[in-house]
């Protein structure tokens, strides 16, 4: 039997239903009947002395409408959990009535308006949930005097305005997480001495991060990053002996690393990164930090050598030090990092050991087995050869990067037992000799970039045999012969750059790479006829073949290129008229015919071409009159110099027609 104390409690829980537009999965619709106790209803716990609704949870059940006023007669309601709906418009105003309330979570939803200052008179409040909605307008000051209150989390909203100063009258706080606010980090934050977790990511805050941070000593979660915060970062940070998280990534600031950083035992993730913080690493850097998996400094201006001892952090998983100035040898302690996963050395000027002909560091990585990221990009200074262990590193490595240093010598074929193997980059070096035909094992591979090196020979025929090769990047090195038939049967290329070697022929296959996009074979010895087929590379939007040797006329296919953005032909032997039906490549924004040996008129239906930004048919043997129209009233007399029997208008130097 219902007690007749519920009455209102139904009637309210029914005005909410009535308030309901969508009910996707049915749950008010088929359960929240009149013939069935209130205390029954999906969502509803009534208190066992009262008999009155104390807890309404109607989390993640997909519910649209709006709050009804009646919700607000509850009066015994002690835990609101409306979460991860679709409820919008604004709070009523009845709903300060709730006083008994301890709990709100109004998270992810869509309530607008400002957030009420009446949530400030619940004496009773410990959580305060309202992250994920449309709330504006500034903080009210009210929220500040809530005596009991344990968290409160007002994230990704469309507030303004600054932290209010008297958050710190918060003593009870526990979790704190605002959202889209501006100006400083009041000092009063360091009043909030029982805070263990504290987020202000992506915010607009600007200045330091007040020294009394120093003071929360409970805080295992401080994230400040994405802000515009500067100046030195508090040696006080050291004084938080149980933060686990510290990120304060994505900022500005400058000077040194606060040393006592490297001392917060309890630490597992560290964020410095996209800053502007100089000076160097302590040279203890490691012995402090047991518990660490991740360090991340990446993108600032810290120079002097990588401390060895950060191989004391055994228990590192990621190790992000790009973009920096890190210099000296790369410490073959890393090595001893059993649980590494990642390492990111890129961009610096570290450099190898002298005394060693090959990269020695690479030998001491071998000894992490569960490595699947490795990237020493661009240290100019890291020079020697490729040691044949490298074969032996991790099963693991999905990503393996050593472009724009000094690696000398030739591409150990062992490195085709990486078979996991998903990125290839040793681009701009000096490697010599051939490209190893175990590559061809790498079944797994996407990517290989070996352009920009000195490596002679033929493409192997094993490089076929990868079925996921998407990026293939053979550029300016001193490769010959033919293109191999067989990349035609390669489905997966999107990308294929072969351009400033000597190859001396396209297979007729090649046409079958109906998916290709990109295809730079310029600056080779090829010959003969363009394809005729050239029609089939349906996808393709960047086709670079000049500064060969093709001859004939310009395949009248090339106009089923619908996608093409960029196409150049320069620097060839092509012969005859320029298609008319160029007119249909309507996406060109890039047109290089010169220097060969085309005739006829400039067709006048190109005109058509609205976003053919270059144009270019200079040093061919063309007559007749230079179109006009569209964007060939922007051209200048370099697009067509060098055809004597062209005419037009004078701002061209050519003779008036």
């Amino acid at each position: 039997m219902e007690s007749p104390n519920i009455t209102t409690d139904r009637l309210a829980l029914l005005a909410l239903k009535s308030h309901v537009t969508s009910d996707p999965k049915r749950f008010l619709a088929t359960n929240w009947s009149t013939s069935t106790s209130v205390c029954n209803w999906i969502g509803v716990t009534c208190g066992s002395k009262t008999l009155k609704v104390t807890v309404l949870n109607l989390t993640g059940m997909g519910l649209v409408g709006t709050i009804p006023a009646h919700l607000g007669n509850l009066s015994f309601l002690s835990r609101l959990n409306i979460m991860s709906n679709s409820f919008q418009g604004l709070l009523p105003n009845h709903l300060a009535n709730l006083h008994r309330l301890k709990f709100i979570n109004l998270s992810n939803n869509k309530f607008g308006g400002e957030i009420p200052s009446w949530f400030g008179s619940f004496s009773r409040l410990q959580n305060l949930y309202l992250f994920g909605n449309n709330f504006t307008g500034l903080i009210p000051s009210s929220l500040c005097h809530l005596p009991k209150l344990e968290s409160l989390n007002l994230g990704n909203n469309n507030l303004r305005g600054q932290i209010p100063v008297k958050i710190g009258n918060l003593s009870t706080l526990k979790s704190l997480h605002l959202g889209k606010l501006s100006g400083q980090i009041p000092g009063t934050i360091g009043d909030l001495l029982n805070l263990e977790r504290l987020r202000f990511s992506e915010n607009n805050l600007t200045g330091p991060v007040p020294s009394s941070i120093g003071n929360l000593t409970f805080l295992s979660y401080l994230d400040f990053s994405s802000n515009s915060l500067s100046g030195a970062l508090p040696f006080q940070i050291g004084n938080l002996q149980n933060l686990e998280i510290l990120s304060l990534g994505n900022n500005s600031f400058s000077g040194s690393i606060p040393p006592p950083i490297f001392n917060i035992s309890t630490a597992l993730m560290i964020w410095l990164g996209f800053n502007q913080l100089s000076g160097q690493l302590p040279s203890t850097a490691g012995l402090g930090l047991p518990k660490l998996e991740g360090l991340y400094l990446e993108i600032n201006e810290l120079s002097g050598p990588i401390p060895t001892f950060i191989s004391n952090a055994s228990n590192l998983i990621f190790l992000q030090l790009t973009n920096n100035s890190f210099s000296g040898t790369v410490p073959d302690t890393f090595g001893n990092l059993k649980y590494l996963q990642r390492l990111d050395l890129g961009h610096n000027n570290l450099s190898s050991k002298p005394s060693s002909p090959v990269l020695s560091f690479l030998s001491s990585l071998t000894s992490c087995k569960s490595l699947e990221v490795l990237i020493f990009d661009d240290n100019p200074l890291i020079t020697g050869e490729l040691p044949v262990s490298v074969g032996n590193l991790s099963a693991s490595l999905t990503l393996f990067y050593a472009s724009h240093c000094n690696i000398k010598g030739s591409i150990p074929g062992e490195i085709g037992n990486l078979s996991k193997l998903l990125w290839l980059g040793l681009d701009h070096n000096d490697f010599t000799g051939t490209i190893p035909a175990t590559l061809g094992r790498l079944r797994e591979l996407q990517d290989v970039d070996l352009g920009s090196n000195k490596l002679e020979g033929s493409i192997p025929s094993e490089l076929c045999h990868l079925e996921r090769l998407a990026y293939l990047t053979l550029t300016d090195n001193k490769l010959f012969g033919p293109i191999p038939e067989c990349l035609g049967d390669m489905v997966s290329l999107r990308n294929l750059f072969l351009g400033s070697n000597n190859f001396t022929s396209i297979p007729s296959t090649l046409t079958r790479l109906d998916g290709i996009l990109f295809l730079e074979l310029s600056s080779n010895s090829l010959n003969g006829s363009l394809p005729t087929d050239i029609g089939n590379w349906k996808s393709v939007t960047n086709l670079n073949l000049s500064d060969n040797q093709f001859s004939g006329a310009i395949p009248s296919s090339i106009a089923d290129l619908m996608h093409l953005t960029h196409l150049s032909l320069s620097g060839n032997m092509l012969q005859g008229s320029i298609p008319a039906s160029f007119d249909e490549l309507i996406s060109l924004e890039y047109l290089d015919l010169s220097r060969n040996n085309l005739s006829g008129m400039i067709p006048k239906s190109l005109e058509k071409l609205q976003n053919l930004k270059h144009f270019n048919v200079s040093f061919n043997i063309l007559q007749g009159e230079i179109p006009g129209r569209g964007l060939f009233g922007n051209y200048s007399s370099q697009s067509f110099i060098g055809n004597e029997d062209l005419c037009g208008p004078s701002r061209l130097q050519v003779p008036p027609c």
